[in-house]
């Protein structure tokens, strides 16, 4: 196993980590960022074929780079990972595809990264794997009959994937009521779920065209620091819950073909039940049930709220040094969109190298007597090229 000093290092190549790598590259600090996929971009290309944005091309650049093509366009899931790759090779940012983190631990007064053949050792440590990166699919999923084909939607790309029969799609957000209205002209489809809500305009529709610039005012000003900004953070995160829907609309379930049905409960004589007891004989299931936060190999004691980290912008108070990016509403809620993870990454790379200025200046070694001047007669001049050394850069 090699060992690496370095000064950072971000964990996650997806755009909150790739932003943070701009900031970090601006300032000329020793950095590298881990990504687990082989190839930048490969969150996205792994995502369901069809699947598009939901804000246009002009709210979806990150740092110093456009988002290439008509600024009110929603990108597809391809050419947002094709921009992500683009982006990283433009800046020239240190990237390691194929790298997965095992564990993140304290070492002394450093952190100790541990990921393939891999061992770091970095002062900072930022985390930009998103929040809900682990699938979670009911306990009770294993009690369908063998024969269901059973999919969450990470793994579904498209309507080949499905057997013949009908459909139970489980989970009523955006990704699920996208893959049920994709799959309603070929199979039988129920969607299940409670009710998300929907945006007041269609995405990508005449009066989202007038209506987004006001929302994406809302998403990026609505702080946490404002009342109503909390109060928006709680709603959707206290419990966690799903967005409303932005592309599809409730009335386009029943011409479609697709029927709305309530929540699964449950499982019987191997078929999915539903919470007003009615028993469904399908072919298929795409769980569209979300993600859980996943933060057990981060080995700090890592405080924590629903599963997420609690933190203030992204910086741990509890654990110098260790900060998280790309979390929905870090500061707002664009922190977890493209076009919104730039200012909270400029926010840490800034608090980096506040701390970093502090940790030398506490270091610096008192000027002997005989060399110290009186201060009257201006300050010490530094000028004579022995800088103090950056810790850990290499």
């Amino acid at each position: 196993m090699s060992d690496q000093r370095l000064e950072t290092v971000v964990i996650g190549g997806s755009q909150a980590g790739l932003a943070v790598g701009y900031h970090l590259r601006q300032r000329d600090l020793s950095f590298v960022i881990l990504d687990e996929k082989g190839r930048i971009g490969d969150a996205w290309r792994r995502r369901w074929d069809s699947l598009r944005l939901f804000t246009p091309g002009r709210y979806d650049g990150l740092p110093g780079m456009p988002f290439p093509g008509s600024p009110s366009s929603y990108p597809t899931k391809n050419q947002t990972a094709d921009y992500l790759e683009g982006y990283a090779r433009t800046f020239e940012l240190p990237v390691r595809t194929g790298v997965r983190v095992d564990s993140v631990s304290k070492v002394g007064d450093r952190f100790e990264v541990i990921g393939c053949d891999h061992r770091l050792f970095a002062e900072n440590v930022v985390v930009a794997t998103g929040a809900y990166n682990s699938p979670r699919v009911p306990a009770f999923a294993r009690e369908l009959d063998e024969s269901i084909v059973q999919l969450h939607s990470t793994e579904y790309r498209n309507p080949s994937q499905i057997q013949e029969g009908g459909v139970l799609v489980v989970g009523a957000g955006n990704s699920g009521a996208e893959i049920a209205i994709e799959l309603a002209p070929h199979h039988q489809t129920w969607l299940s779920g409670r009710d998300t809500g929907q945006e007041p305009t269609r995405a990508g529709s005449l009066p989202d065209q007038l209506f987004t610039p006001i929302m994406w005012f809302m998403a990026t000003r609505l702080t946490v620091k404002t009342p109503m900004g909390r109060k928006l953070r709680d709603h959707f995160l206290d419990p966690p819950r799903g967005i409303p829907l932005g592309r599809v609309r409730r009335k386009d379930f029943a011409p479609a073909g697709i029927e709305r049905v309530p929540r699964m409960t449950g499982v019987m004589n191997g078929c999915p039940v539903l919470e007003d007891g009615r028993i469904l004989e399908v072919s298929n299931v795409i769980w569209c049930t979300g993600f859980t936060p996943d933060y057990d190999w981060i080995d700090l004691s890592l405080p924590t709220h629903n599963g997420l980290p609690i933190h203030d912008r992204g910086i741990v108070e509890s654990c110098p040094g260790l900060y998280f990016v790309g979390l929905p509403f870090l500061y707002s809620l664009s922190s977890a969109l493209l076009g919104g993870v730039g200012r909270d990454a400029k926010h840490i790379v800034d608090h980096i190298v506040s701390t970093r200025s502090s940790r030398m200046r506490n270091s610096w070694p008192e000027p002997a007597e005989h060399t110290r001047r009186d201060r009257h007669q201006g300050p010490m001049d530094y000028s004579d090229g022995h800088e103090h050394p950056v810790a850990g850069g290499h």
